[in-house]
């Protein structure tokens, strides 16, 4: 993995990132800012501005010349699972056998420290590989997995928020942790890596079934306690899963009412899926600022369902998009947003290249609190970039030749490229990606 630092650059490229939500309309407006032919200045892993012209850089700054390439900010990825690359395209199963079949199987082995650093490097390598450059992180119940992913992440400069997985019952002895046991290696892990350049902690909840309220408690005191905590977790993701909850926690009103009752959902709080939710959790996820991150492509290979991001939002609650690898089936947040086109297509609902964009990159990082340091092109914000091909091959560069309007070239470029098409991909303006042009 490549990795080459200049202290200040200008980068040229096609610039687009977003100043707001741009909405569901095809027509650009404000919100989507859009700069051919420009230059991004970058000192000190900072972006500094961006100007139309190189006439207003002197001799001091080193130029990256990427004309006729599109630059976006590094993508946000709010939902991914590190060791599952280990079963990602894996036959035949639904949610529930999908755990026991392939995960907990795979996860038993991050138990060992090499294979816990091993797969910590490659996973960071694989997602800057495909463009993203933070993300919110399952690694696995076992400490020393958790402390493998977030020195990885580290070592790369990267913005990620992770921490080790709670699970104290329904799953093989070997993914066990205890509520005591769980709080110890919760604590040092806080201790030794949350607010560290850049990386948070956090509490995260394998799903509801996996742990006891005993557990559940421990993990709400913890967010209480302890400031800037995130939570993560699965919410209502299949309906097996949905009615197993229900069972489990027959005090519960709903499946995120178990969390709500200890202490867990805030603006804090990253739930994935929220597939079979009801007006009643639209509402207090609005009311509690937790948010969904839609995983289109997990959803559709393991059947789980049709995920109504409009009603959500309709509720004033907020959305972001996520891989969920290995469920999903690619690390590559382009073709996330084109599984998502897909899965509202068939509500009939049309996700504009504008909304998915934003989702994936401001949206994301609004959601998160994090809207100051990434997300976005503005002066100010740490340089996490991305340099990207418009179109590879004949049928992508025909395409962009024909396409008609910036929606329709974006539109084709969101829907038809993927990893492939990443020339550079930057970390706090470290180059960490660049692809051999020959």
């Amino acid at each position: 993995m490549t990795a080459t630092s200049r202290s200040k650059f200008a980068l040229r490229g096609d610039l687009l990132d977003f100043t707001a939500d741009p909405g569901w309309g095809v027509e650009p407006g404000a919100a989507v800012r859009f700069r051919p032919d420009h230059w991004l200045l970058v000192e000190d892993g900072v972006i500094r501005g961006a100007h139309s012209s190189d006439a207003a850089l002197d001799a001091s700054w080193t130029r990256i010349d990427h004309r006729g390439r599109l630059v976006l900010p590094g993508f946000v990825d709010t939902h991914v699972h590190a060791p599952q690359l280990d079963v990602i395209a894996s036959f035949g199963t639904e949610l529930l056998d999908w755990l026991n079949t392939y995960t907990f199987p795979a996860e038993q082995r991050y138990a060992d420290p090499h294979e816990a650093q091993a797969g910590a490097e490659r996973f960071c390598d694989a997602l800057l590989a495909h463009g993203t450059t933070s993300a919110v992180v399952f690694p696995t119940v076992h400490k020393v997995s958790a402390d493998a992913l977030l020195a990885a992440a580290h070592a790369r400069g990267m913005r990620m928020v992770a921490g080790k997985v709670l699970m104290d019952r329904n799953a093989p002895p070997g993914l066990l942790d205890t509520v005591d046991s769980a709080e110890r290696d919760s604590r040092e892990l806080i201790e030794r890596w949350h607010g560290r350049g850049r990386l948070a902690y956090a509490m995260t909840v394998r799903f509801a079934p996996t742990s006891t309220v005993a557990q559940l408690e421990m993990a709400g005191r913890l967010m209480r306690e302890v400031p800037g905590l995130y939570m993560q977790t699965h919410v209502a993701e299949n309906r097996a899963e949905v009615e197993w909850v229900r069972e489990l926690f027959p005090q519960a009103r709903s499946y995120l009412d178990v969390y709500h009752r200890h202490g867990l959902l805030g603006r804090q709080a990253v739930l994935a899926h929220g597939i079979w939710l009801d007006d009643a959790d639209r509402a207090l996820l609005a009311a509690t600022g937790a948010q969904i991150a839609h995983s289109p492509s997990s959803n559709l290979f393991l059947g789980s369902g049709l995920f109504g991001w409009r009603a959500l939002e309709d509720a004033g609650a907020r959305v972001s998009v996520a891989s969920d690898v290995g469920g999903g089936t690619s690390l590559s947040m382009i073709r996330t947003l084109a599984e998502a086109y897909k899965v509202q297509a068939l509500q009939g609902v049309k996700l504009t290249a504008w909304k998915g964009l934003y989702t994936a990159t401001r949206g994301a990082a609004i959601a998160l609190g994090l809207d100051h340091e990434i997300g976005s092109l503005e002066a100010g914000r740490l340089a996490d970039l991305c340099v990207w091909d418009w179109a590879l091959g004949p049928v992508g560069e025909r395409r962009l030749a024909v396409a008609t309007g910036l929606h329709e070239k974006v539109f084709a470029w969101m829907t038809l490229a993927d990893e492939r098409h990443l020339a550079e991909a930057f970390v706090a303006g470290v180059a960490r990606v660049r692809r051999d042009t020959g």
